[in-house]
């Protein structure tokens, strides 16, 4: 808006006054870094072509402070890729090379942070030149100045995602290996601010800004499938174990360097790793051997396969480190751990697992905070990964955990909460033991009655607590009425909240929804965990009004998190929910009919969660409601079958070797649903469907979903057995999916198949079946005789 100011100021750079000439540059790189956009639009007449040509003059400029000024000023143009910076960019990265050897570190750390950005946006520009970039940012991880040091290890983090990496630096590992690695010993000012000598500190209150904000995760619904879990599909944040120190740092940038490029180049790493890490893991010096410790948990991800036959010898090491009398040596084995805790678990259990977990717990119970926190935090990975391989050792694991409540301080409770809720969501049922039910749920509930309702604390016991209702079954039954109640509070106060807000909003705060999410998420616990029990509490509650509120909030999580509770209060109690879908006039109900057109409403893939999960509640209604159905099919239908026909599913049979659960796969098994209460409405539709249901659903493991959803299919074809002709392959290669269909399923898919091979002929048959891959083919003819 001031049009002399931009011209005034570049013209202020020829200054002869060496301290005018700073400052007008001062001023144009802070007008570069908030609008640089803005100064490469039309709106103001490009002034970039100007400012671009006259900012690359200064490169060469005497002063190290304006030479810094005018790389930091054309920086701030590289990730838009300023059409201006563009057609000067030759001129850019020749002048970039001849600042490389600077004197001054703020410009080399200004190069080292160009070349970077540069790698990712016009990498064919720098191809001709890497070698030599390689060997300059070699140097530059090695500079004396950590600042320098840093940015240009960053370099190394986006090469990685460059699809080039390995063949350009494959040569060049033998150097930089050694680097990254000594990169990530702590400094001594990291000890320092880490009170890397304080051991016992379990005693001291933490202060409030130790305690990260917590976010809770709407319940999503998921289906049971045969995909292998991916590896490290829980790692993406854990790449170091230091949050305290949670700015970015030399050691942090070198461990998440090595993780990525250990995934680049899995085995061929190692032989340039190995003969470094022996020396490392062993020295008497701790923070060489905590280092050492670091490096063996960032190769876990991507050198897996290559480590494996010198586990047996490294891991009994590593749990040897859990008693280190140095408290960071002592975490960092436990995240360490942590990442091999998928090979601990294929092993037989008294090899590695009992010592490993009962190291573990030791390590819960440190005088330390930080390992208490470490440990907790690799006690919930080792329970993700050993499931019911844990349920021998329950009544050892809940002492320790339940101990670890008097003595915890404010920020390790909230961890120790999700290690609980993470070991109930493992063991499942084998909890609902009463001596097990007698150690934990006294002091969760103490806790429980302890926090107030606008505590943000209760969002992890909540969610610890959704899991171990959950878990325990009827086992809940003794504590589910307070808890119950509670929930159904904190979903009214909100919604009362909300309300005010909405209508005075001078007057009032808008409300946290979180504690209504989270309240939402545990009465889904409590009706799935304790089924038909739940249906007392339900009867002399108002959830179903407040639920019809949330369910049209204007917040997704709220709308997400309302359909499951919605699909788990009609699996548990659909006489509750049934006078809210079916048009009622007595004067008992509020008449929602109107129930079924905001879950229609709400079959919108923009919101995948919440779609999801208003697609699987419909699915569980189908089932309770049968023939009653029909006057809402053509209400969802169309929806649904449009989601399923998003591109996002396989073309050809061919193709779809990939195991993990399509994303239609619910609304698969909701349009089964549909078809088995009412055929004649939903088979018309057939053909539109037909291909993306069977290969939605041929990787879903036997269940009732899967079951009810297929002789859904198996009654519209009956229905109109022309709309699956076209793709009857899919149809044929979705039944062979199944591994033990019940009886009378089985004879439902062997009529279809032998009436489709009598309509078409032998011949026929024959030429059609020659299509079918091997295996199809084989399980077909021993399962079916076709």
């Amino acid at each position: 808006m001031w049009p002399e100011l931009l011209p005034q100021l570049c013209n202020l750079l020829n200054s002869e006054d060496y301290n005018t000439c700073e400052g007008a540059f001062g001023a144009l790189q802070k007008i570069c870094e908030d609008s640089s956009e803005l100064l490469d639009s039309d709106a103001l007449n490009r002034p970039l072509n100007i400012m671009i040509p006259k900012f690359l003059q200064f490169f060469k400029h005497c002063s190290p402070k304006i030479r810094s000024h005018a790389i930091a000023c054309v920086n701030q143009f590289i990730m838009d890729r300023a059409q201006a910076l563009m057609d000067n960019i030759d001129t850019f990265i020749e002048h970039l090379f001849a600042l490389a050897v600077d004197d001054d570190p703020e410009v080399r750390k200004n190069v080292c942070r160009a070349l970077v950005m540069l790698l990712e946006v016009r990498i064919d520009r720098l191809i001709p030149h890497m070698h030599s970039i390689i060997q300059y940012m070699l140097q530059r991880t090695q500079d004396h100045d950590e600042n320098v040091a840093l940015e240009a290890c960053e370099f190394w983090l986006t090469l990685a995602e460059q699809p080039i990496c390995k063949e350009v630096l494959a040569s060049h590992l033998v150097q930089l290996i050694p680097i990254l690695v000594n990169g990530m010993k702590y400094s001594e000012i990291d000890i320092i601010l880490l009170k890397g000598d304080v051991e016992e500190d379990e005693a001291v209150p933490d202060s409030e800004q130790d305690i990260k904000p917590r976010f809770h995760k709407s319940r999503t619904v998921t289906l049971p499938h045969e995909a292998e879990r991916p590896d490290g599909s829980e790692d993406a944040e854990d790449d170091d174990d230091d949050d305290a120190l949670s700015d970015w740092n030399l050691r942090k940038c070198s461990a998440a360097a090595l993780d990525v490029l250990a995934n680049v180049f899995r085995e061929e790493l190692l032989p340039h790793l190995l003969p470094l890490l022996k020396g490392l893991l062993f020295h008497p010096e701790w923070v060489v051997k905590e280092s050492g410790i670091l490096v063996l948990g960032a190769i876990a991800e991507g050198c897996m396969q290559g480590m494996v036959p010198y586990l047996p010898e490294l891991i009994p090491h590593l749990i040897q480190c859990l008693s280190d009398k140095k408290a960071l040596v002592r975490s960092i084995a436990c995240w360490t751990l942590s990442r091999y805790a998928h090979w601990v678990v294929s092993q037989p259990p008294d090899m590695h697992l009992k010592p490993l977990m009962t190291e573990l717990l030791k390590r819960i119970l440190d005088g330390n905070k930080r390992v208490q926190e470490a440990a907790c935090s690799a006690f919930a990975t080792l329970e993700e990964e050993a499931c019911t391989e844990l349920v021998p050792y329950l009544s050892y694991i809940l002492d320790t955990l339940v101990f670890a409540f008097g003595k915890y301080q404010h920020k390790n409770l909230l961890i120790l909460y999700d290690a609980i809720g993470t070991l109930a969501d493992s063991v499942g049922h084998h909890l609902n033991q009463p001596e097990y039910i007698q150690k934990l749920m006294p002091p969760l509930i103490q806790k429980w009655n302890e926090l107030k309702d606008e505590d943000k604390d209760l969002f992890p016991l909540l969610e610890c607590l959704s899991s171990v209702a959950t878990a325990l079954q009827s086992g809940f039954l003794p504590y589910c009425e307070p808890v119950y109640q509670r929930c159904v509070t904190l979903v009214q106060k909100t919604l009362a909240q909300a309300m005010m807000y909405t209508q005075h909003p001078e007057q009032y705060e808008a409300p946290d929804k979180d504690f209504m999410i989270v309240a939402l998420d545990l009465l889904s616990g409590l009706a799935e965990g304790l089924g038909g029990h739940v249906e007392q509490l339900v009867a002399r509650s108002n959830i179903m009004t407040l639920l019809f509120q949330c369910m049209q909030d204007s917040m997704p999580e709220v709308r997400q998190s309302s359909f499951a509770l919605l699909g788990d209060l009609t699996k548990a109690c659909f006489i509750h929910v049934k006078p809210c879908i079916v048009f009622s006039f007595s004067a008992l109900f509020i008449p929602l009919a109107e129930f079924m057109p905001i879950l229609g409403t709400n079959l919108n893939p923009e919101f995948i969660s919440v779609c999801n999960n208003a697609t699987w509640a419909i699915g569980e209604i189908c089932m309770q409601m049968g023939a009653e159905m029909q006057p809402y099919v053509q209400m969802v239908l169309n929806n649904l079958v449009e989601i399923i026909n998003r591109p996002n599913t396989p073309k050809t049979l061919l193709e779809n070797t990939g195991r993990l659960t399509s994303p239609s796969a619910i609304p698969a098994i909701t349009i089964g649903r549909l078809g088995y209460v009412c055929p004649q409405e939903v088979a018309p539709m057939l053909q539109q469907f037909i291909r993306p249901w069977c290969t939605s659903l041929r990787n879903i493991r036997d269940n009732e979903e899967k079951d009810s959803a297929f002789r859904g299919i198996c009654m519209m074809i009956g229905v109109n057995p022309g709309g699956v002709v076209q793709d009857f392959i899919f149809f044929c290669d979705a039944v062979a999916s199944w591994v033990s269909p019940k009886d009378d399923l089985r004879d439902m898919f062997y009529k279809i198949l032998h009436g489709f091979k009598d309509q078409v002929g032998e011949e026929n048959w024959q030429q059609f079946s020659e299509q079918f891959p091997p295996l199809l083919k084989e399980r077909l003819a021993a399962f079916y005789g076709v």
